[in-house]
């Protein structure tokens, strides 16, 4: 449906509404819900799916020729194998975009994911209400990294992917830093809350980017797989990226900065080394 510079701004609006989605709805969710009960709240929730079907039947794209009847598992294997080759033979510098993407979900995601809720509510002690006010400021850090990205055109928009990589890494530094010092509860929560805002801002520019370098490169009748490819190793590096740093948490309880700091560094030098993998990402 777009080209050119239009994908990295659409990509960057379906990311925006995602994030203001992700702020608004729970607490829409929960005042409906305390004021009206739950019957209401489901009745609106069918409305708005049935909305949505009808806003969809006014997209008009061109029709595409069936494939011959197969199999499901021959579908799989077969688009798999066409990806593949896709990748590998055509487009390696797409191939090595993805797994540099999961390489940094697996660190980012890992720590993110883990490390907040355990920073907040166990290493620094605060309730709810903290961890609350620090996932809706995390909200608003991915809408204003989407607003970010949409800046981020012309022919060398690819290649500050290796900065933002390695600003994700900066900005993990100071949070582990402030929990080395004495300073209070009060002091370590906000730079940590905004160290991880700084990170989430990062992920959502990086995302885009990155999805739109590999929307760009790929034809219209392959989008649908190689994409498939990218939110496989997407979903592949996160659970693991999870485990391992739960694991590294509990192992250097009541010293997270041993976590923190080191995979800062690592995430940098990461982007760093990136410049060369993303040289050939171009417009």
């Amino acid at each position: 449906m777009l080209a050119g510079d239009d994908i990295i701004r659409g990509n960057a609006v379906v990311n925006q509404i995602a994030s203001v989605s992700a702020l608004v709805a729970p607490m829409l969710g929960g005042a409906l819900y305390a004021a009206l009960g739950l019957g209401p709240v489901m009745y609106a929730s069918v409305g708005c799916f049935w909305v949505t079907a009808l806003l969809e039947c006014f997209i008009r794209l061109e029709p595409q020729k069936a494939p011959p009847r197969q199999g499901a598992v021959a579908v799989i294997i077969g688009d798999l194998g066409e990806s593949l080759r896709f990748l590998v033979r055509e487009q390696p510098d797409i191939l090595r975009l993805l797994l540099l993407a999961a390489l940094s979900s697996f660190f980012v995601m890992g720590v993110a994911v883990v490390g907040m809720p355990y920073l907040v509510r166990t290493v620094l002690g605060l309730d709810a209400v903290w961890y609350g006010g620090a996932e809706s400021a995390l909200a608003v850090a991915a809408i204003l990294g989407s607003v970010a990205a949409g800046l981020f055109t012309g022919r060398t928009a690819f290649r500050r992917l290796s900065w933002v990589l390695a600003s994700m890494g900066a900005f993990l530094i100071p949070a582990g830093v402030v929990l080395m010092l004495p300073a209070g509860n009060v002091t370590s929560f906000a730079v940590i809350a905004a160290c991880f805002c700084g990170v989430q801002a990062a992920v959502s520019v990086y995302s885009i980017l990155a999805v739109s370098a590999v929307q760009q490169r790929t034809p219209a009748h392959m989008t649908g797989k190689v994409m498939a490819c990218a939110a496989t190793l997407g979903l592949c590096a996160q659970p693991a990226g999870q485990l391992v740093y739960g694991i590294l948490f509990d192992q250097a309880a009541g010293r997270p900065w041993l976590v923190l700091i080191p995979t800062g560094v690592v995430i940098m030098a990461v982007g760093v080394w990136s410049r060369r993998v993303l040289r050939g990402l171009t417009l």
